[in-house]
C-alpha cells in the first residue's frame, strides 16, 4: 500500500481472527479503498505506519489486547457488541463482509461501544471464570453424588453442608444398600470435591487480596449484599463504569429489566430481559436474596421503605430480581461518581418518590 492510498482511509473495520485478520478501510465518502488479509503479525506494523483513523472491531477475544496497541499508536480504536453490528452485513456472509458492517458501524452516533479492558481487568477477569468453572464442576460432582445415593434410597438433605457433613457416616453406616464398588466410586468423587474446594478457595483469597489494594472495590463493598466477588466482577466487566451514563443503563445492560414489546399504544413488559453480563447478574440476585433474608439490616442500609412497600405488591422473586436491580444502580453510581454508598440518600429518595 502507498502512503496516498494510506492517507485517504478515514475508517477500518477489522475482523478478528485467529491467526489472520480482514480489514476493510473506507474514505470519508464511505467507498472501500483498502480490503485485505493480514496476518497477526503484520497488523501493528501495517497501523503505525497509517495516519490516525477511526477503527472499529467486535469485542471478542483478544479485542481488548488490540484496542490497546492501536489507541497506543494513535488511532481510535472502538470496540462494538457482535449483536449489534449483525444489521449492518449485507449480502452472503463472509470475513471481507464482516468487516465492512464492522467499518459502517463504528461511525453511528447511536452505536453502543465497549470499554477497552486493561491488562489488570483482564486479569481480574481471568480469575472470575476459572472460579466460575470450578464451582460449576463442584456443582457437578455434589449432584453426582446425590443422585446415585438416592438411587439407592438414600436421601440428604438439600444443602451443600448438610451432604459434606453427613457423607462419610453415610458410606460408613448404609453398606445394607452401598455396594463395596459403589462406596469406593463416591469416596473417590468425594476426593474430586475437596479438591475443588481447595482450588476454589485459592482462588478467592486472590481476588480477596487484589479488592484490599483497590479503592473502587473498597467503595462497592460498602453497598448492601456486595462483598469481595461482587465487587471485583464488576470492576473487571465495567471498569469505572464510564460506558454508561446512568445506573439505569447499567442494570438495563444486566438483564435485570423487563423484556419490553410495545407497538402503537400497548407496552407489554415481560420476564427479565436476560442479556449482557450473566455472570454478574446472577451474583447481583444473590446479593438481593442475602440482602432480603436479613430484614434487620433494612433499616441499617435505608432499603425498609422501598422493600417492606415492594412486599406487598411482588412475588419474593420478582422483589429479588427488584431489589437486584436497585443495588445494581446502587452499585455503579458508588463506583462512577468515586464515593461509598451512604443510607440516607436512599431515604432521600424514598421520600421524594412516595
Amino acid at each position: 500500500m502507498s502512503h496516498t492510498r494510506n492517507a485517504a482511509i478515514a475508517v477500518v473495520g477489522i475482523d478478528i481472527g485467529k491467526n489472520s485478520f480482514h480489514v476493510v478501510g473506507l474514505d470519508q465518502r464511505g467507498a472501500i479503498v483498502l480490503r485485505q488479509k493480514w496476518s497477526r503479525s503484520q497488523v501493528e506494523a501495517r497501523f503505525a505506519n497509517m495516519p490516525p483513523c477511526l477503527i472499529g472491531m467486535e469485542a471478542c477475544v483478544g479485542a481488548h489486547h488490540l484496542s490497546r496497541k492501536l489507541k497506543a499508536l494513535g488511532h481510535d480504536a472502538r470496540l462494538m457488541p457482535a449483536k449489534y453490528v449483525r444489521p449492518y452485513l449485507k449480502g452472503q456472509k463472509n470475513d471481507f463482509r464482516d468487516a465492512e458492517a464492522i467499518a459502517e458501524a463504528v461511525q453511528r452516533p447511536t452505536m453502543k461501544f465497549v470499554a477497552t479492558k486493561t491488562a489488570d481487568q483482564l486479569d481480574l477477569q481471568a480469575l472470575h471464570r476459572v472460579r466460575e468453572r470450578l464451582v460449576s464442576q463442584r456443582t457437578g460432582i455434589i449432584n453426582q453424588i446425590r443422585a446415585f445415593l438416592l438411587e439407592r434410597g438414600v436421601a440428604v438433605r438439600q444443602g451443600l453442608r448438610f451432604l459434606r457433613a453427613g457423607l462419610a457416616q453415610i458410606l460408613a453406616t448404609r453398606t445394607d444398600v452401598l455396594s463395596p464398588r459403589m462406596v469406593h466410586l463416591i469416596e473417590d468423587l468425594a476426593g474430586d470435591w475437596r479438591r475443588l474446594d481447595e482450588r476454589i478457595e485459592g482462588l478467592s483469597a486472590d481476588i480477596e487480596t487484589l479488592v484490599q489494594h483497590d479503592p473502587a472495590c473498597q467503595r462497592l463493598m460498602t453497598v448492601p449484599g456486595v462483598g469481595p466477588i461482587i465487587s471485583s466482577a464488576m470492576v473487571a466487566a465495567i471498569g469505572r463504569g464510564e460506558v454508561f451514563s446512568k445506573g439505569r443503563d447499567f442494570g438495563a445492560w444486566l438483564g435485570l429489566v423487563p423484556k419490553q414489546t410495545s407497538t402503537g399504544d400497548r407496552t407489554i413488559l415481560g420476564r427479565i430481559s436476560k442479556r449482557g453480563n450473566r455472570y454478574l447478574r446472577v451474583l447481583f440476585v444473590q446479593a438481593a436474596w442475602v440482602v432480603l433474608i436479613r430484614p434487620k439490616n433494612w433499616e441499617r442500609y435505608g432499603l425498609k421503605p422501598w422493600i417492606e412497600a415492594a412486599k406487598k405488591r411482588l412475588h419474593r422473586n420478582v422483589l429479588a430480581i427488584a431489589l437486584a436491580n436497585k443495588l445494581a444502580r446502587i452499585a455503579w453510581s458508588v463506583l462512577a461518581h468515586g464515593r461509598n454508598f451512604e443510607a440516607r440518600k436512599i431515604d432521600e429518595a424514598a421520600a421524594q418518590s412516595a
